[in-house]
């Protein structure tokens, strides 16, 4: 939420005394216009009610990364209350929120200054309320803990008292309000629990997936196992006579699958079944005989891929992204050249919770109760596949049991929209955990092919990447691009980035961090190739590299162009500076916590170092790690140092934040992937797509190295390192360079 001279503080007196202080912005036809102070809905930023009870709204999605906490936390640091003391709701989608979203590790930078700014306006407004009362100066008076204190007198009043007041009050400008020192912070740099972890603990309905409804029907949806195929006949007849079936129906919905798929093409062809519980529906859906059209996707197989592009990789790149000095000949006169190929696979979101959503049409009018991280789109979406004005489709927000990029997505909130306006009642849609894995947006694969040159001195001169992904033309397949500001760029004096293509008819989209979950992996551990060849410590290599740094690190080339590519986009690509004197100082940070270079480990065991920047954050990891005579791996302790500003607001759920991080990628370097045959994705559950178990996770230190610059979030920038700081570990203490992922298509396993 970014406040304009359009924006404006809105605040009505409740009933009985309370008081509602909300931001909004002017619609533009009406810019000019005095604002109207019509009622507000019980759900602005602020409600006090009469008895001093103080609720905080928290506008974005809440999918386990802390931001229900971490928003309101903001608000009472300047309104001055007893956190112990509020309560904090969800809001459900509305304009008057501005940007509801949660993507991009955005919510911190976008929300800093504005979320503070409504809780001093509420402070000042209510100091106002307590002067006029006595009849003294506001100059005179102070607040703490929800209340107004006199100074000279030592009377008080309480914010329950003065809240009708307030509501009667000018409302100041948001771009004046006084804000706190950091020095002067009780509540921004605590530690604080979510606040919704007693209804966790108690197993309260805080889910998507526990919502329930008065007459609820419960819904499953079966569609092609080639992405887009299409219906050709279905037992549906036969499935309505089943147990607890109440409908059985096919959605025949128009699909055009291209060789690149849009960010969210919506609702696929299926059929659905509808039924008194979802053990029913599930288990009809075992009698139903389907005959499909799988159509153009059906030819497509991950073996083909990979064999493509080897082909790809000896031909002429299609595409120059990018291209400083002269590449080749500088590569002619390098003293060393290294050369290497990496891969890696498409893989799944995989959140704990499978796709889930409550949808119940009414005259007209639809109503939907989902966990998606883009309400917005969703709705939109909705709007444009199933033909229903946006104005009456209302969303309600739940919080999800996880996402990392897959609720970015909205295909199942259309599907559950498209039933429930066929059925007539409430219906809950649930994808079984084989939906959610074959019918997922998947993180795309991708293949480098790479070549640098080293001098005399053993300086990197020359970088060439000829990056083979997917998509047609001059189009990527959504988050399937390569910003050509990736690490190196920059930082070599010859460095070229081509790309060619291939054809791809299969979802794809961003999974926690995009792009650079990646890239990272591939630029670090060919670093550290570069390092070894070189005859230098991977870690000065680092810091030698990161100071060769040329005068423009804003990139001129064109962004690749993405079709439909959801917000955020991907690798963190935005043009901007990239700072090498805060990564410097992480990688420096981590080199001292984790005792680089000064200790000696038993034979079988080294460290790896790996750093990168996404996402406005700065982060540099160091991995211990023991490889047995077997290929027997046990990730022993994790060193993370991350630079995102000058404060951490949450401690608590920042820590939690780099530790999900740190877990996250050893789930996807060890033997996630996603692989097609005949069109058809071959993984169906967590024994094919396996997370990190309890005892396979290492010791993770965490330290922030704090600067003088705004803060930024933490979902993604802490992911990119952890793979490569892995595999260099793994060379280090095995002499075998990893360059395919994953790390079991290498024979090795977890100890």
């Amino acid at each position: 939420m970014r406040l304009t001279r359009r924006s404006f503080l809105q605040v009505s007196a409740l009933s009985g005394g309370g008081m509602l202080l909300g931001v909004y912005t002017v619609p533009k036809a009406s810019a000019q216009q005095q604002p109207q102070q019509t009622p507000l809905a019980p759900n602005a930023f602020i409600r006090i009610a009469p008895d001093g009870t103080v609720t905080l709204v928290s506008r974005n999605p809440e999918i386990g990364q802390g931001i229900k906490t971490m928003l309101p936390m903001m608000i009472a640091e300047e309104l001055e209350v007893d956190w112990k003391s509020i309560k904090v709701e969800q809001g459900d989608l509305d304009a008057k929120y501005g940007l509801q979203s949660t993507g991009g590790s955005r919510a911190t930078s976008n929300n800093w200054t504005p979320m503070r700014q409504v809780g001093a306006a509420g402070r000042q407004m209510l100091i106002a309320a307590a002067a006029k009362t006595w009849g003294v100066p506001e100059s005179e008076c102070y607040a703490a803990n929800g209340r107004v204190y006199h100074s000279s007198t030592d009377r008080s009043l309480g914010y329950g008292e003065l809240a009708a007041t307030a509501a009667t009050l000018p409302t100041p400008d948001l771009q004046t309000v006084k804000l706190k020192q950091a020095s002067a912070y009780k509540i921004i740099g605590q530690r604080t629990s979510s606040v919704d972890v007693p209804d966790i603990t108690t197993g309260k309905p805080i889910f998507g997936i526990d919502f329930t409804l008065p007459g609820m029907l419960c819904a499953v949806y079966q569609k092609c196992p080639a992405f887009g195929g299409k219906v050709v006949r279905a037992n549906v007849d036969e499935v309505k006579k089943l147990p607890g079936v109440r409908h059985a129906f096919v959605i025949d919905h128009p699909m055009e699958v291209g060789p690149v798929m849009q960010g969210d093409p919506g609702l696929q062809p299926g059929v659905a079944i509808v039924a008194d519980t979802w053990w029913q529906a599930q288990s009809a859906r075992k009698k139903l005989d389907v005959q499909w059209d799988e159509g153009p996707a059906a030819q497509q197989s991950t073996d083909d891929f990979a064999k493509r592009a080897v082909e790809l990789s000896k031909q002429p790149p299609a595409r120059t992204l990018k291209s400083d000095g002269n590449v080749d000949e500088a590569l002619q006169s390098a003293t060393k050249v290294v050369e290497a190929s990496y891969s890696y696979p498409f893989i799944s979101h995989a959140p704990l919770e499978p796709r889930n959503c409550t949808a119940h049409f009414k005259d007209g009018k639809l109503e939907i109760w989902s966990n998606t991280q883009q309400p917005a789109r969703g709705r939109a979406l909705v709007s444009k596949q199933l033909g229903i004005p946006e104005s009456d489709i209302t969303i309600h927000l739940l919080r999800a049991g996880g996402s990392f990029g897959r609720g970015l997505t909205n295909d199942y909130m259309v599907e559950v929209a498209a039933i429930a306006k066929q059925v007539g009642v409430p219906v809950k849609l649930l994808w079984s955990r084989e939906d959610d894995m074959t019918h997922d947006y998947y993180r795309p694969g991708g293949f480098q092919f790479l070549k640098a040159g080293l001098d005399s001195s053993g300086k990197l001169v020359a970088w060439r990447d000829h990056f083979v992904s997917y998509g047609d033309g001059d189009q990527f397949s959504p988050s399937a691009s390569i910003a050509p500001t990736e690490f190196p760029s920059g930082f070599v004096p010859n460095f070229a980035m081509y790309s060619s293509v291939m054809p791809l008819r299969l979802k794809t989209g961003a999974l926690r961090a995009p792009g650079a979950n990646v890239h990272a992996f591939v630029m670090q551990s060919f670093i550290d190739e570069l390092a070894h060849a070189a005859g230098k410590d991977p870690l000065q290599f680092r810091l030698d590299l990161l100071a060769q740094a040329g005068q423009d690190l804003v990139t001129k080339a064109a962004k690749p162009k993405v079709e439909n590519e959801p917000s955020p986009t991907p690798a963190g690509a935005r043009p901007q500076a990239y700072d090498a004197a805060r990564m410097r100082g992480v990688l420096q940070l981590v080199a001292d916590k984790s005792g680089w270079g000064k200790r000696n480990l038993p034979k079988g065991t080294a460290m790896g170092v790996a750093f990168h920047y996404s996402f406005q954050g700065y982060f540099a990891h160091v991995a211990e790690v023991a490889v047995t005579t077997n290929n027997a791996l046990k990730v022993k302790t994790f060193w993370v140092c991350g630079d995102v500003g000058s404060q951490i607001i949450n401690p608590s759920g920042a820590e939690a934040q780099v530790q999900g991080a740190v877990i996250d990628g050893l789930s996807e370097l060890m033997a996630q992937e996603i692989t097609l045959q005949g069109g058809r994705v071959v993984q169906t559950n967590y024994n094919q797509h396996p997370l990190l178990r309890l005892a396979q996770a290492p010791q993770i230190q965490v330290d922030f190295l704090k600067s003088d610059n705004p803060p930024t979030g933490l979902g993604e920038p802490p992911l990119p390192p952890v793979i490569p700081a892995v595999c260099n570990a793994i060379f280090a203490a095995t002499g075998r360079r990893i360059r395919l992922l994953p790390l079991s298509k290498n024979s090795f396993s977890w100890a």
